[in-house]
């Protein structure tokens, strides 16, 4: 079941979803989602050092990112064909008997920004920032702003609570993660 604007509310109210950032801008609660507005931080991979990408290898991916930052105001241009990994301003941290999904906005879709590539799922205790998979689709530039909403989480609520959440799961890689995270593949026990 897919909490409404009302319930969303009244979870925040309540600190059962916590949601903080470094900016008084009040939350964007819709009918059955909320808005999260991007940071400031990016991660490119270097493509031009590496033939390939390899979980097999972790050598292939690991250190294989420039990180960026811009200033407010500042754009941050995706190029045609480009993959950037961003961040929401946003931490979140859910209880361990609700998920979230994220989901782009369709504005910034209609412009072929693409907000997630697969991970819109946000497991039952997480707590962190939202790691976003961005790519544009679209055959021109688009540029993205820090604080701009970029993406929007629905919750849902679980049929009972989780027996092990994220946050004590013995290898949740992303719990607490504040800037873009760049694949920690290798830590997957079939690649240990």
């Amino acid at each position: 079941m897919i909490l409404s604007d009302k319930d969303i509310r009244e979870a925040i109210d309540s600190e059962r979803i916590k949601v903080t950032s470094d900016s008084e801008t009040p939350n964007h609660i819709h009918a059955s989602s909320m808005d999260l507005r991007l940071g400031n931080h990016f991660k490119l991979y270097e493509h031009s050092k590496f033939a390939i990408l390899d979980p097999k290898q972790p050598e292939s991916f690991k250190d294989n990112m420039r990180s960026i930052e811009i200033s407010d105001g500042e754009p941050f241009i995706v190029q045609p064909g480009e993959f950037v990994l961003g961040v929401t301003q946003e931490t979140i941290t859910l209880p361990d008997d609700l998920v979230a999904r994220v989901e782009g906005r369709s504005s910034l879709g209609r412009l072929g920004i693409i907000i997630h590539s697969t991970a819109g799922f946000v497991d039952p205790g997480f707590s962190g920032t939202i790691t976003l998979e961005i790519s544009n689709l679209n055959r021109l530039p688009v540029a993205l702003y820090a604080g701009m909403r970029v993406c929007q989480l629905a919750f849902e609520v679980m049929t009972s609570a989780a027996q092990t959440p994220y946050n004590a799961k013995p290898n949740s890689k992303y719990q607490n993660q504040v800037l873009p995270e760049e694949s920690r593949l290798s830590l997957d026990p079939e690649f240990k």
